[in-house]
């Protein structure tokens, strides 16, 4: 079994084997990331989300090269609403809501222009895409089982937002047993105080819920393995 690779992380190294370990790009999608997309009609800057592209980009080529699992989510439902529960589909108030006709099709609604991952991030042939209905990307998936299957057991976690979809799973995956390392630069939110209290939360009372770091110290000892 080779050596662990080691990343300078908070609150203390994380250490992983790259056979055994998964980068997940949370909804990285255009209804999130792009103009006229849901997020902004909630009201939002997607500059502030943008932000994350381009070393997320890097990563992503990294990862890739180390012939590493690369996992891509997207939140959406399907054409019918049956998977988007009152709770959620009224919660708000918004310019346009799920479902509706927006500038890149129905807003979050899969199969949808809008509901895709930006081009910039597309997933390439081979990387596993799941969807899901709420903001984890454990619940009401099968990717729990996909991963055990695979042998993964820790994963690197990068997408948006940190505080809602990207702490759900993170949680997730934590009581499920997987080891997480959030990169700090490659997950992003619509406020600067989400962003910056959603990485100590994970990271508090010694990684309650995972360990913190920015994207170029999971580059370092990526390169060098």
């Amino acid at each position: 079994m080779p050596d662990p690779l080691h990343v300078e992380a908070e609150p203390y190294v994380y250490g992983f084997d790259p056979e055994h370990t998964a980068l997940i790009v949370i909804d990285m999608q255009r209804d999130f990331v792009e103009p006229g997309g849901f997020g902004e009609t909630l009201g939002n800057d997607v500059g502030m989300l943008r932000k994350v592209i381009p070393p997320l980009r890097e990563v992503l080529a990294a990862t890739r090269s180390a012939g590493m699992t690369v996992i891509h989510t997207r939140e959406g439902h399907l054409p019918d609403l049956s998977d988007c529960p009152p709770a959620k589909l009224n919660r708000g108030a918004p310019s346009l809501r799920i479902g509706d006709p927006g500038p890149k099709g129905r807003i979050l609604i899969r199969g949808e222009y809008g509901h895709d991952i930006c081009d910039e991030l597309a997933p390439v042939e081979g990387e596993l895409v799941v969807d899901k209905p709420g903001k984890g990307s454990f619940y009401a998936t099968g990717l729990h089982e996909l991963l055990r299957g695979k042998g993964i057991t820790s994963l690197i976690v990068t997408g948006v937002t940190t505080e809602v979809c990207v702490h759900t799973t993170v949680r997730e995956a934590n009581d499920r047993g997987y080891e997480c390392l959030v990169l700090s630069d490659c997950v992003g939110s619509y406020f600067a105080e989400f962003q910056q209290y959603g990485l100590e939360m994970i990271k508090a009372q010694g990684g309650i819920f995972g360990w913190v770091a920015p994207s170029e110290n999971y580059l370092k000892p990526l390169a060098g393995s």
